[in-house]
C-alpha cells in the first residue's frame, strides 16, 4: 500500500489530476490511518473471561470515511441501527436514488460543494412529489434521510443521491397521509430541472450546453424509487438505510494478483450481461485502482448525510417536546438480545449500542463477548502505552500465541 500511494502521489498533477481532480493533502492522513488499521502494534482493547480466564485482543479500527472497507461496513452498521432507532417513523419506506448525466460529473468532480446543492434538488424533488400526490387541502410534508454517493460500480466518478424518504407525509397537525405511488418520470423531470437551474446559478452551465442535454432523446437524468418497506418489515428497512451508506470498494469483488501486479474488479453486470450469464470483470494497475478510491474519500468535516423534512433533527427535537402522536421506530434488538425497552438499563443500552460488540452482533449475528465456557467476556482494558503494548506482544509471540481471535464469520463491504 505505502509503496503504490507514494506512486500515485508523485504522479497525480500529470497521470491522474484530469480525470480524478486536484491533489487533496488531507489523503495523506487517510491512507497513514488506513495501514495502521487492525495493527496490534498501535494499540488494542483487552477482552478477557471472569469464568476461565480466556483472552484476546482487539486492535483499534482506523474508522476513516469510503476508503477502508471494514470501517465502512462498520459505519453501514451503524448507521442502519441509528435511523431505525431515531430516525423513522413506523410507515412505509422507499429507497430513492437520483442519478445526473455524464456530461455533468465534471462540475461535482471539481466543486464537490456543489453535492450539497444535488442533495438538497433531491429532497424538493421528493416533498414537491409526495405534496402533490396527497392532493389534500393541506401541506403534506414527508421525512427523508439522504446521503451523498460518488462511486458506481467500476469505482468511476458518478454523483448519484441514495434517500429513504417516507410513502407520504404529515399534516401541520400530526396527521399521516399515506402516498403509495409516485410517477418516478415526472419526478426525473423536476429533479433535471432544478440541477440545471442551480448549475446555471453557479454560471457552470451555459445556455448552449443545457439546450443541448434538453434536445437527448434520453437526458442521462434518473429518478428510481421501485425498492420499498413496509413498516411492518423493519429488517427490509434497515438493510435499505445500510444500502444508503455503502462503501465504494467491495473485498468481495477484487483480486489482487502479486505476480501480475494487476487488481481485477468485478463490476455490476449490464442487463444484457445478465442475460448472458457473463461476469464483468475490469482489470488495473493498482495505482489507477488506488487513485479512483481515494477520488472518492470525503473531505473531513463534510456532511454526507442529511435530513430533511419531518426526519430533520429540529423537526424530531420539536415533536419530542410537544409530545405529538408521531410513533417513531422502536429500538430493534441486536440478535441474541433479551432485554426490553421497558428494562431500567434502557438509556445505557441505547448510549452503547454503537459500542464494538453491537456491531459485531448486527453484522455477523453472532456475540464476540461469548466465551467458549458460556460466561460472558468483559472489555478490562485500552492499551495505547507503546512500551505496554511492546511487552505484552513480545510476551505472546514467545509463547507462540495469537494475540486475537478470528471474527465469527466472514462478513464484506458488499453485504452492506
Amino acid at each position: 500500500m505505502e509503496r503504490f500511494y507514494e506512486q500515485v502521489k508523485g504522479e497525480w498533477e500529470e497521470r491522474f489530476e484530469r480525470l480524478y481532480g486536484r491533489w487533496r493533502g488531507f489523503l495523506d492522513r487517510v491512507v497513514g490511518s488506513y495501514v495502521d488499521c487492525g495493527n496490534y502494534s498501535c494499540g488494542f482493547a483487552r477482552v478477557r473471561c471472569p469464568q476461565c480466564a480466556s483472552e484476546y485482543l482487539v486492535a483499534f479500527s482506523c474508522q476513516t470515511r469510503a476508503f477502508c472497507p471494514s470501517c465502512a461496513a462498520k459505519r453501514a452498521a451503524i448507521f442502519g441501527a441509528y435511523v431505525m432507532e431515531e430516525v423513522v417513523a413506523e410507515v412505509g419506506h422507499a429507497q430513492w436514488v437520483f442519478t445526473v448525466p455524464k456530461l455533468l460529473r465534471p462540475y461535482f468532480l471539481h466543486h464537490r460543494e456543489l453535492l450539497g446543492r444535488l442533495s438538497q434538488a433531491a429532497w424538493q424533488t421528493v416533498a414537491e412529489m409526495v405534496d402533490a400526490a396527497a392532493a389534500g387541502d393541506e401541506q403534506v410534508r414527508p421525512g427523508m434521510v439522504s446521503v451523498i454517493q460518488t462511486a458506481r460500480s467500476d469505482l468511476g466518478f458518478s454523483p448519484h443521491i441514495h434517500a429513504l424518504a417516507s410513502r407520504g407525509g404529515w399534516t401541520p397537525d400530526g396527521r399521516w397521509v399515506p402516498v403509495p405511488f409516485i410517477d418516478s418520470e415526472a419526478a426525473e423531470r423536476i429533479f433535471r430541472h432544478k440541477v440545471m437551474r442551480f448549475l446555471k446559478d453557479e454560471g457552470l452551465l451555459s445556455e448552449e450546453r443545457a439546450k443541448l442535454l434538453l434536445s437527448w432523446r434520453r437526458s442521462g437524468f434518473s429518478v428510481h424509487n421501485s425498492v420499498t418497506a413496509s413498516a411492518a418489515d423493519p429488517g427490509g428497512l434497515e438493510r435499505l438505510a445500510r444500502y444508503l451508506m455503502r462503501p465504494p470498494l467491495s473485498l468481495a469483488r477484487l483480486h489482487f494478483d502479486n505476480n501480475a501486479q494487476s487488481a481485477t474488479y468485478r463490476v455490476k453486470r449490464s442487463a444484457r450481461a445478465q442475460q448472458a450469464g457473463a461476469e464483468v470483470l475490469e482489470t488495473f494497475d493498482p495505482r489507477d485502482l488506488l487513485a479512483r478510491i481515494l477520488m472518492h474519500v470525503a473531505e473531513p468535516r463534510t456532511h454526507l448525510v442529511r435530513h430533511y423534512g419531518e426526519y430533520a433533527v429540529a423537526a424530531r427535537a420539536k415533536r419530542r417536546r410537544q409530545e405529538q402522536p408521531i410513533e417513531y421506530g422502536r429500538e430493534f434488538p441486536s440478535p441474541g438480545s433479551v432485554a426490553s425497552d421497558d428494562d431500567p438499563s434502557s438509556a445505557e443500552r441505547r448510549a452503547s449500542r454503537r459500542a464494538w460488540a453491537q456491531l459485531i452482533r448486527r453484522i455477523y449475528e453472532s456475540d464476540p463477548l461469548l466465551c467458549d465456557c458460556g460466561a460472558e467476556m468483559k472489555i478490562i482494558a485500552f492499551i495505547t502505552e507503546p512500551a505496554v503494548i511492546d511487552g505484552i506482544l513480545r510476551h505472546l509471540e514467545q509463547n507462540h500465541l495469537s494475540p486475537g481471535r478470528d471474527p465469527p464469520a466472514v462478513a464484506t463491504s458488499e453485504a452492506c
